[in-house]
């Protein structure tokens, strides 16, 4: 338990320096004053659409087809959930765009 691997070395780019004078308050120092590769935009214009199409190229969340069941000599109509032949929808564009959940910013309204 406790604190995983990256935040125990210092690595953790969110830290504050306040705490502690060892080399893993300046590592997240230096996390915050130099980042490292490219610079991400703190904002998602696109995510991964979490519906399907069917065959017949309807979009839903989940698919069901009635079946019909006979119990006891009486004939009942049941919902079948359809796993088969889903196509993801894919890539959503969003508008507006949302801010990042990893972008350490704090919002309020004034």
């Amino acid at each position: 338990m406790g604190a995983s691997g990256s935040k125990a070395r210092g690595l953790w780019p969110f830290a504050s320096a306040a705490g502690g004078g060892g080399p893993e308050s300046a590592a997240a120092e230096q996390a915050l004053v130099r980042p490292r590769g490219r610079v991400v935009p703190p904002f998602v214009f696109t995510r991964r659409g979490s519906m399907f199409y069917d065959e017949d190229g309807d979009l839903a969340h989940e698919f069901y087809e009635e079946t019909i069941v006979t119990k006891n000599g009486q004939k009942r109509a049941k919902l079948r959930r359809v796993h088969k032949n889903l196509i993801p929808q894919g890539i959503v564009k969003l508008d507006p765009p949302r801010i990042h959940v990893d972008f350490p910013v704090i919002l309020y309204e004034v």
